[in-house]
């Protein structure tokens, strides 16, 4: 056997599933550095650091042990009307986890990987959320995005509510 072979054998890997795990957990941290979402009130929140695009925080629901949210600019995309581009997010308070469930960015889920896909190719989509959903926490927190720059607008309105919800 070759000394690669057997430094391959040592060294551990990391399955797809615990990447993806792995981003999850990334990305909890990074959502609680920026907004500490889990002691915000339900309802909409911007957050605007003088940029001219300011940044939306829908607080959809607030529970004991998971906070669901729609993060995404106040623009929207002139084809679809959609705000471009957005991501809801459900926060795992026990686990520390932050799963982008779904990701409007152009397309959406079902244009990029069709009503019935494979189950490889469901987790390679998700890895894909998830990345960009850990790179675009990390851009608004080098850009000056954080809990000081938060403002509560309102609560949110039944049909708001009920819009954010068919979405998901």
């Amino acid at each position: 056997m070759t000394t690669v072979a057997a430094r391959k054998r040592l060294v551990p890997r990391l399955g797809r599933f615990a990447w993806l795990m792995a981003l999850y957990a990334e990305n909890h941290g990074r959502l609680a550095r920026l907004f500490d979402i889990r002691h915000l009130a339900e309802g909409r929140w911007t957050s605007d650091i003088g940029d001219g695009v300011a940044l939306r925080v829908d607080v959809i629901g607030q529970h004991p042990y998971t906070t669901e949210v729609r993060l995404s600019y106040a623009m929207t995309d002139p084809v679809t009307g959609e705000s471009d581009p957005s991501a809801y997010v459900r926060l795992y308070h026990d686990a520390r986890q932050a799963e982008a469930t779904h990701c409007y960015v152009g397309r959406r889920w079902q244009d990029v990987i069709g009503v019935n896909p494979t189950p490889e190719r469901l987790l390679g989509h998700r890895m894909r959320m998830n990345t960009f959903l850990g790179k675009w926490l990390q851009y608004l927190g080098e850009r000056g995005h954080s809990t000081a720059t938060l403002r509560f607008v309102g609560p949110l309105d039944a049909a708001e509510r009920e819009v954010i919800v068919q979405d998901a």
